[in-house]
């Protein structure tokens, strides 16, 4: 189906020109714009739709123009391609974004292990904080991209840096996909980088750790994730073999990546990251170490050298206790960490209060020592989180009564003033999702009853109708066009009255014109000027009216003075009338 749109003029400016491929939730394509002289490329998404009732088609509209600014937010990343563009043609639905020139991961992946460069340790590494930088921000931004893969990850020629693309499927973290994810629906480039929570719906932000771990493997041992063995009582993916060039430390963030299940994995690109960026990289890949308690116990006496993090020392214990495990992935980095030190306390109390837990974070801040380097930090930081926290609940408390009371545009004004707390932004999103959803359907139909106001001319309806819709709708852009549009009409069709007021006047049908000048809104730029004309026309009304009376009583006096024997009739009529009034 895809080549039938090849060729095809989207919204007049948008011209297909290949296709790129097929995604979870859609099919890609490149564009050139063709209005401008230089034709540049564009990418252009089709969303895939898989059902024409009006009811679901109103329901991935609404939810089509709520990821808009979300789109938008992410394209500002300097490695994520910029958001041009999104419509609706057809009943189907179209991103636009930015082409980015480079190539896709893919060509620098080995084709299999035995064949193509495997990739070093370090050149491992180096992509993993890369692409979990992208990642942290995408997260960070409360969307999951769903559809990690060689295929979305662009080696960009300009700087050499990764670019995250194909956007058109993210889903919201908070919502997940929703529904369970048929494996027939998936395309076979998409299948091995998706973990399994992802097909019963319930999709993590760590869904996203899961597809960067298997890229990193596949780059390490040349097999694609299909092509890796399983094991059929954990469910645990075996990749390491010992051919497998890698150093423990590195198998053990791997492994914590793909973890079958999500609750045991990193919890966080960041999380990944810190782990990343503290592990002193060896040059030759270590051996695995005898778990025997003579060297725990050396571990545990002496203390790491100074280059090297508590952390990444407490790694190397839990690796040697482990080691009959290696490359099973049934282990746990954080858990077999000894005790932190005073940074680490810090770091964890951060993580408790982002969590939700002040009274713990708080705790653990007042635990580090007077004498340690870090003790002025926890002491400001205890201040600085009683502070933000109020603010926190204040706003959430503040936008939870506005949501009860419909005030949707409330309830975004409060979750802004939300600060960066985790835990209180993840319960403002909430409210924030919803309302936001309010906000489209109120505008979807404040906009069709100022479209039948204009319908029927009367462009002052309209424009009322039109001011009702919030700010923060996502069709700002068109209530702002109709709002121009209608007023523009409305001030002509108030010069159309009072032109025809005028030429009712000159044959002298007042009443008419009369009528005519009082269509004339009042906000509008001949509004003064009929009214000088309405008080004019109402005196000259007037005085026709005055000239028609007088006119009917000389033709009725006439008509008496012709007829002598009826006014005799009349007059006795009169006295007659006057004779019962008196008794």
């Amino acid at each position: 189906m895809s080549h039938h749109i090849i060729g095809k003029l989207l919204q007049g400016r948008y011209q297909i020109v290949q296709s790129l491929g097929a995604g979870v939730f859609g099919q890609t394509y490149i564009a050139v714009d063709v209005d401008y002289p230089e034709n540049p490329k564009c990418v252009v998404k089709q969303i895939k739709v898989s059902s024409s009732e009006s009811g679901y088609l109103e329901m991935l509209r609404l939810l089509f123009l709520t990821e808009t600014q979300t789109l938008k937010l992410l394209g500002s990343h300097d490695q994520i391609p910029g958001f041009i563009a999104c419509f609706e043609e057809n009943e189907q639905f179209y991103l636009v974004q930015e082409c980015i020139e480079g190539h896709a991961l893919t060509a620098e992946l080995p084709i299999d292990q035995y064949f193509g460069c495997l990739w070093s340790e370090s050149e491992v590494v180096e992509f993993l904080i890369d692409a979990l930088g992208i990642l942290e921000f995408v997260h960070s931004q409360g969307v999951i991209h769903c559809d990690l893969k060689p295929e979305n990850l662009i080696r960009r020629n300009s700087d050499r840096k990764l670019v995250m693309i194909d956007f058109g499927s993210i889903q919201s973290i908070d919502f997940g996909i929703g529904a369970e994810l048929p494996i027939y629906r998936i395309p076979v480039t998409s299948l091995g980088y998706i973990p399994p929570e992802q097909f019963i719906g319930q999709t993590q932000p760590n869904s996203d750790i899961y597809a960067l771990g298997m890229i990193a493997i596949q780059a390490l041992t040349g097999l694609e994730p299909l092509q890796l063995k399983v094991d059929p009582y954990t469910n645990e993916i075996f990749w390491r073999s010992p051919n497998t060039p890698v150093n423990d430390y590195l198998a053990a963030v791997l492994s914590q990546m793909i973890r079958y299940n999500y609750q045991d994995r990193f919890e966080s690109a960041g999380e990944v990251l810190r782990i990343l960026k503290q592990i002193v990289w060896e040059t030759q890949p270590s051996e695995i170490l005898e778990a025997d308690s003579q060297f725990l116990l050396e571990a545990a006496k002496n203390p790491a050298p100074v280059k090297s993090s508590l952390l990444f020392t407490g790694m190397k214990v839990g690796l040697a206790a482990n080691s009959l495990l290696m490359g099973f992935g049934v282990y746990s980095l954080v858990n077999n960490a000894p005790a932190y030190s005073e940074t680490d306390t810090l770091y964890k109390a951060k993580k408790e209060y982002q969590a939700g837990d002040l009274e713990e974070a708080i705790a653990l801040a007042k635990s580090i020592p007077s004498h340690s380097n870090v003790y002025p930090e926890a002491q400001a930081t205890i201040e600085e989180w009683q502070e933000q926290w109020q603010v926190a609940a204040q706003q959430y408390e503040i936008a939870q009564i506005a949501f009860h009371e419909s005030r949707w545009s409330d309830v975004l004004h409060a979750a802004v003033k939300v600060p960066n707390i985790l835990y209180w932004q993840s319960k403002t999103d909430k409210l924030i999702q919803k309302a936001s959803v309010n906000i489209e359907v109120q505008t979807q139909d404040l906009l069709v009853k100022a479209y039948e106001k204009a319908e029927i001319k009367d462009f002052s309806g309209a424009l009322q109708y039109l001011r009702q819709i919030p700010q923060e709708s996502h069709a700002g852009a068109l209530v702002q066009e109709k709002l121009a549009e209608y007023d523009r009409k409305r001030q002509i069709r108030a010069a159309y009255f009072l032109q025809k007021a005028y030429k009712k006047a000159s044959i002298g049908d007042f009443d008419l014109a009369l009528k005519f000048l009082k269509k004339i809104p009042q906000d509008t730029l001949v509004y003064a000027q009929a009214q000088v004309k309405l008080n004019e026309y109402t005196q000259k009304q007037r005085v026709t009216d005055d000239n028609q009376k007088v006119a009917f009583a000389k033709r009725t006096n006439s008509s008496f003075s012709k007829n002598s024997a009826t006014k005799i009739e009349y007059l006795q009529g009169v006295n007659y009338l006057q004779e019962v009034n008196i008794r």
